[in-house]
């Protein structure tokens, strides 16, 4: 997950409104319950996702604790196995919580497209997060496939 969110100051009571999303999505021969499967265990995140979490420990009954460049914040992890959807949302001004929003669509013949979606914030490059969310994926990708 792309460090837009993380860019945000927690002293700051509220950032910039914006509508802009960045989407990336990557195929795997992983299915979609193997797919959430994985993304459900948020300790797993600093794997695949560096740029967001050095260290994640907690559970989903206690909560999780993300650690990143020294600075901590809390996350919360919202499953679907049904829809194939994991959500990691973090309170990003007062009483409103946003973050990464992945989806596990099935492929026909097998497999999954991983799709991942995070709001921009202003004054990020939407390059820059396009291509963290490329190497993001990519990671996943091969997690998935070591899984197998």
């Amino acid at each position: 997950m792309s460090d837009p969110e993380l860019a945000l100051d927690s002293r700051q009571s509220e950032p910039p409104a914006s509508p802009r999303t960045e989407t990336r999505s990557v195929e795997t021969e992983a299915g979609p319950d193997a797919v959430v499967s994985l993304l459900a265990d948020a300790r797993r995140i600093p794997e695949w996702a560096p740029a967001f979490a050095d260290e994640i420990i907690g559970d989903a009954e206690s909560g999780w604790r993300v650690t990143k460049d020294g600075r901590t914040f809390s996350l919360r992890v919202a499953v679907s196995p049904d829809a194939a959807t994991v959500d990691y949302l973090r309170e990003i001004a007062p009483g409103r919580e946003g973050g990464a929003y992945l989806r596990a669509v099935p492929r026909p013949g097998g497999g999954s497209v991983v799709v991942m979606t995070v709001p921009l914030i202003p004054d990020v490059n939407p390059t820059d997060i396009a291509l963290t969310l490329r190497d993001e994926l990519t990671a996943l990708a091969r997690l998935l496939a070591h899984r197998s």
